[in-house]
């Protein structure tokens, strides 16, 4: 025998993921390797001689980067002294300054970290995240690719991102040779309507600073490290080489981010046993030794991996914490696909959504996920509402901001339009209108024409090799008429100059104007403390286009179709079935929830009634907008002492006089599933019942979703009835008006 339960649980979604036990020999563990080794640093005249149990003359380049670049001798005496439990306490404790806990943090060893941040559950992990983010405000980060690569749709995609708040824009290439062009549209479409976000194209380093050194993107999160020697040298690098590539970027105003993430070492085959939070924690010394002001990481392409295990998404969480604790800026991962549950993914997502990240997401995919070169998206285009009502929902700022449809269409019209321009002004193949008609509208690059792709890669290896670059955007821009995207993408390059956006966690927002851990320090401090909703930006978010104004639910606008014909009497015609309506039926509203109109209501029951060879009669119910009462009223003034109670909204019974008010012979609590011809069915059942006759009660239709998607109109339309309810005034016979 086997369970039918546990095969229905079987087919859902979370079981196409994968799942393991852990095999620490591998790597394939999350914390507390049996071959982690022991926090400890012993120090030589103000020199680190061994690190974590291993001595000077064993270091690895790793074990020699960190141990010269990224511990604080100065400190490192005192941090390693103290009990790992109390600076973890110190981490989650309202009262100790960030700052006390970053002097703190740097000069421990990736052991001793580990250890630290092992003593926090997930939801201390959170406030601790909370507090140790570099910059006040949270912000988000946008992948914007497509599989055609099309240039009208890059930059129309990406015009609508930054409407929508994201503040950086990634995108990559499926053809490296087209990077050029797919940079030259990001960077048009980014500063398109309300423009000022930074730009970057994921390819290989070498390209990614050429691209940068040419102003077609203006940051760069492309330089990976590792946690082992092996994982380093089979990219043929080391932690000294990225180092040099990061000031190389830097030296010319880009903007730079490291990427590391949990489980890629055991991924590579190159974990030598550890755990993969403790070699994550080693990615995070050696990129903040290497000067970087910030890293992506969150496990990001390995996510499954870690999410196989006991204490994935927890881990997780630790090395975004981790890095904060670095005083990185941390651009949190939630970008690559994570799990097949929409209720696992979203569950992971609240782990940085919640605390605030500098960027809660390394690549929101800003189109649907088949369009996203980066490998898919934990979430996608189509999960934006979703994510706009999290954020009105608990009052949490998540770097994104809902828009209109009309003002979408404009914004993307004018980037595509933007980037013709441009490309008719430097010799470019053209973009034709299908073009930019398609990419106004498209859902993705399925519904874009197809392009000559021999003739753009020949482009973008002559604007490569004649040296264009942002220069050339801006004056093409300039030249066409689009003074207004020319200017800020100058601004922009301008800011490059002055280096504001190399700080820890800058972002450029419009004006242009930057916020970085510089001029918005994280301040938190516990309650009334740290970043708050300010007014606009709260305002902002409750603002979602699907909000209906609650004035004008049920409003008719219509002349009544009942008239009062004076009081009601009890009735005296055995042959008679009341139907008593609420105090609103037929005047102040028209229609039931499902939106049938009451006059076909009030048809569809006499007819029901009359098959049965007895006769309606109409009563309002003045004194109350209980649908019970309004049953019980209708009853005790009906000749056959069967009445049927209708509010106004359509939840509907059949009474008997002499029954309680509560009690009643059959009730239809579900207005939105009453059709038409439910109400017949409902008016035979109560002209039979009249008659004596055996009756088989009207089958009730179960929607376990009609709550969720009635009970506002349900709450307004009751109101709206209670507000005609009048104390005292007796029931009033009723006839069709005209």
């Amino acid at each position: 025998m086997t369970s039918k339960r546990f095969e229905a649980r079987a087919g859902r979604a979370v079981n196409r993921d994968s799942f393991i036990r852990e095999w620490p020999d591998t790597g394939l563990v999350l914390f507390n390797s049996p071959h982690d080794p022991k926090p400890g640093i012993r120090l030589s005249a103000g020199r680190i001689v061994e690190l974590d149990g291993k001595p000077e003359r064993e270091f690895d380049i790793l074990d020699r980067f960190i141990a010269r670049r990224a511990i604080n001798p100065a400190v490192a005496g005192e941090a390693m002294a103290m009990d790992p439990l109390v600076i973890a306490r110190r981490l989650a404790d309202f009262e100790t300054p960030r700052g006390e806990v970053v002097r703190l943090v740097s000069g421990l060893s990736p052991a001793r970290i580990m250890q630290v941040v092992d003593a926090l559950n997930v939801v201390e992990m959170m406030m601790a995240l909370q507090k140790m983010r570099a910059r006040r405000t949270p912000s988000n980060q946008a992948h914007v690719t497509n599989r055609k690569e099309n240039p009208a749709l890059i930059a129309a995609d990406a015009a609508e991102a930054v409407e929508r708040g994201f503040a950086e824009l990634e995108t990559t290439v499926g053809v490296a040779r087209y990077a050029p062009l797919s940079a030259m549209a990001l960077l048009i479409g980014s500063q398109t309507g309300r423009g000022a976000a930074l730009t970057q194209c994921a390819v290989e380093e070498a390209l990614g600073l050429r691209l940068a050194l040419l102003g077609l993107t203006t940051y760069a999160e492309t330089l990976s490290v590792y946690g082992t020697e092996k994982a380093f040298r089979d990219g043929d690098d080391s932690p000294w080489s990225k180092a040099f590539l990061a000031s190389a970027y830097a030296s010319r105003g880009i903007k730079v981010r490291f990427t590391s993430g949990t489980g890629s070492e055991a991924l590579m085959g190159h974990a030598e046993g550890k755990s993969m939070l403790y070699l994550e924690t080693r990615c995070l010394m050696a990129i903040k030794g290497a000067g970087s002001q910030g890293v992506q990481n969150g496990s990001i392409s390995c996510i499954a991996l870690p999410e196989s295990l006991p204490g994935g998404v927890r881990g997780v969480l630790a090395e975004n914490l981790v890095a904060a604790m670095l005083d990185l800026e941390v651009a949190s991962g939630n970008d690559a696909m994570a799990s097949h549950s929409e209720i696992r993914k979203s569950a992971k997502l609240m782990l940085q959504f919640l605390p605030g990240t500098d960027f809660i997401f390394s690549g929101y995919s800003s189109m649907p996920r088949e369009d996203n070169l980066f490998g898919g998206g934990n979430f996608d285009t189509e999960d934006l509402d979703d994510y706009n009502v999290l954020q009105r929902d608990m009052q949490v700022d998540g770097g994104v901001r809902p828009v209109r449809e009309p003002e979408v269409l404009a914004v993307r019209r004018r980037a595509a339009e933007a980037v013709r321009a441009v490309f008719d002004e430097l010799g470019l193949p053209p973009v034709s209108e299908a073009e930019i008609e398609a990419a106004v509208a498209a859902r993705s690059s399925a519904d874009m024409p197809d392009r000559d792709v021999i003739a753009d890669l020949g482009a973008a290896d002559r604007f490569l090799s004649e040296g264009r670059g942002g220069i050339d955007v801006i004056r093409a821009l300039a030249r066409r008429g689009y003074t207004d995207i020319a200017r800020k993408i100058l601004d922009v390059q301008k800011l490059r100059i002055s280096g504001d956006f190399l700080q820890t966690s800058a972002v450029v927002l419009p004006g242009p104007r930057v916020l970085s851990a510089v001029n918005d320090p994280n301040d938190y401090r516990g309650p009334g403390t740290g970043y708050h909703l300010g007014a606009e930006r709260k305002a902002e978010i409750d603002d979602i286009p699907q909000a209906l104004d609650p004035q004008t639910i049920g409003v008719t606008g219509g002349e009544p179709f009942l008239v009062e014909a004076g009081e009601a009497k009890p009735g005296e015609d055995a042959n008679e079935i009341v139907i008593a309506v609420g105090p609103a039926f037929g005047g102040a509203l028209g229609a039931t929830l499902l939106g049938l109109p009451h006059r076909a209501v009030l048809d569809a029951l006499a007819a029901g009634i009359q098959c049965e060879g007895m006769q309606a009669r109409l009563v309002r119910v003045c004194g109350t907008s209980d649908c019970g009462m309004i049953g019980f009223t209708g009853s005790s003034l009906s000749g056959s002492g069967i009445a049927i109670g209708i509010q106004s909204k359509g939840t509907t019974v059949i009474h008997r006089r002499g029954l309680e008010p509560l009690n009643n012979l059959e009730l239809f609590p579900q207005a939105p599933n009453l059709t038409l011809e439910s109400y017949r069915a409902i008016g035979r059942n109560a002209a039979s019942y009249a008659r004596g006759r055996p009756v088989s009660p009207v089958p009730l239709q179960i929607d376990n979703m009609a709550r969720l998607k009635y009970i506002v109109r349900t709450t307004i339309l009751h109101l709206r009835e209670t507000e005609q309810v009048i104390a005292g005034k007796p029931p009033q016979e009723l006839r069709y008006a005209g």
